[in-house]
């Protein structure tokens, strides 16, 4: 594989003056043409630039056929184009070769693919990994089947659980409070679903063990800010694509170079990168080696025109405006009355924001503040967020933005809020 020119952009933050994301985007998103709908539930799904749809429905429409297998024009045309997209995910994500992205069908697959095709390999009775319940599911679920999996078998490896900081991040120093001589991998929440809050664990470099890995789930940072794998130090990181403009059932897995020898296939069969010995399966390589199967080839096709609108709005301003429309947000809500921020950035002691906030109103249940705020226009999730070790009885409101919300849009969304919780705004 040839190596690609990692992304320049930070990870975390915005270092210079980009230019405004233009309110025209708004057109080019064919499922916001009706203003007096507010689509505030971005974190649970984006919607898709006209790009994106077209590039879907193109692959249907013309030269449809399969990758990796034909010898005729459609196919070795088709391969070729799946072998750009690889490379330009590559270079968008900061990775240094394409051979360490992998296709799969979402941030939960490339989540189990790190269980089972490292986790079942590598770890040894007495192994630990540090995990935050408060995580997406698909970043707790995981680890917990693999325990259970290993403990089938004689092997029993130990979860220990962290906590959360009261702006939504990763607790760093409970985090090196629990770290021992048998931690393998540390995983965590780029920029946490519920609370809003980014971890870089930038504060573990020199002070743990290089030999520890480090997981990010990137779910929520792809589309919203510059993500550099490199600069995170990560060692895997996973993506969903519909989170960041492309279609459901795609996503994508990063997997450091240190990491290719130490893992065993995922989903073994067609295509699969491997091949029959008589002392076993043998490795062919990666990133063939977790993609078993035929790809989801509209989904990873979508991922294209999604990089090209980040890009060409420039990912620095996609940051700075969702950071705008949170402190907006913020601002509005700390005035209603019975209103109670759950962790994440309404705590923090500087001004930050990544489009995600979650509270409570008093005396209103989030599913019914959710139905009333639907009646009115806008679409926000509520429950418990798919957080495992959450109270499903209670659940919060999330408001999650993008680069298509806008200001009056807050606006409107706060006064809202305030009338139903009595202020008579």
């Amino acid at each position: 594989m040839h190596p690609v020119r990692p992304e320049l952009a930070a990870a975390s933050a915005i270092r210079h003056a980009p230019t405004p994301v233009p309110a025209s985007i708004r057109t080019r998103f064919p499922a916001l043409a009706d203003p007096a709908v507010v689509y505030l539930d971005s974190a649970a799904t984006t919607q898709k630039p006209d790009t994106v749809i077209a590039a879907v429905t193109d692959y249907h429409r013309e030269h449809t056929a399969n990758a990796g297998r034909g010898t005729y024009g459609w196919a070795t045309a088709l391969s070729a184009r799946i072998a750009a997209v690889r490379t330009r995910a590559a270079g968008f994500l900061g990775a240094h070769h394409s051979d360490e992205m992998v296709f799969t069908s979402g941030a939960t697959a490339a989540l189990g693919a790190i269980a089972h095709s490292w986790g079942l390999a590598e770890l040894d009775d007495g192994d630990e990994i540090l995990y935050n319940p408060a995580d997406h599911a698909a970043n707790v679920l995981p680890w917990h089947h693999l325990r259970d999996t290993l403990a089938r078998f004689g092997r029993r490896i130990v979860l220990r659980p962290y906590r959360s900081t009261a702006t939504g991040e990763a607790d760093i120093d409970d985090i090196l409070a629990r770290v021992g001589p048998r931690t393998r991998l540390i995983t965590t929440s780029h920029l946490h679903h519920v609370y809003g809050g980014l971890t870089t664990l930038e504060e573990l470099h020199g002070r743990i063990d290089p030999e520890i890995l480090l997981c990010f789930d990137c779910s929520q940072s792809g589309g919203h800010l510059p993500v550099d794998v490199t600069a995170l130090r990560a060692d895997f990181a996973v993506f969903a694509g519909h989170k960041m403009f492309g279609t459901p059932g795609i996503g994508l897995l990063y997997c450091h170079r240190r990491v290719h020898a130490r893992l065993r296939p995922f989903l073994p069969g067609g295509n699969t990168g491997v091949r029959i010995t008589e002392d076993g399966l043998v490795t062919t390589g990666m990133p063939e080696l977790l993609e078993g199967g035929t790809h989801n080839i509209p989904g990873i096709l979508s991922l294209a025109p999604a990089f090209d609108l980040l890009d060409e709005l420039d990912r620095f301003a996609v940051a700075e405006h969702n950071r705008v429309l949170t402190l907006r947000l913020i601002d509005g809500l700390r005035e209603v009355p019975g209103l109670d921020f759950l962790p994440g950035p309404a705590h923090a002691t500087c001004a930050v924001g990544y489009g995600i906030v979650s509270f409570t109103l008093d005396a209103i249940s989030a599913a019914d503040l959710g139905f009333v705020l639907a009646d009115a226009g806008f679409l926000v999730r509520t429950g418990a967020h798919c957080v495992p070790s959450a109270d499903t009885g209670n659940g919060s409101v999330r408001v999650s933005t993008h680069l298509y919300n806008t200001l009056d849009e807050i606006d409107r969304f706060v006064a809202c809020v305030a009338g139903l919780a009595g202020d008579g705004r």
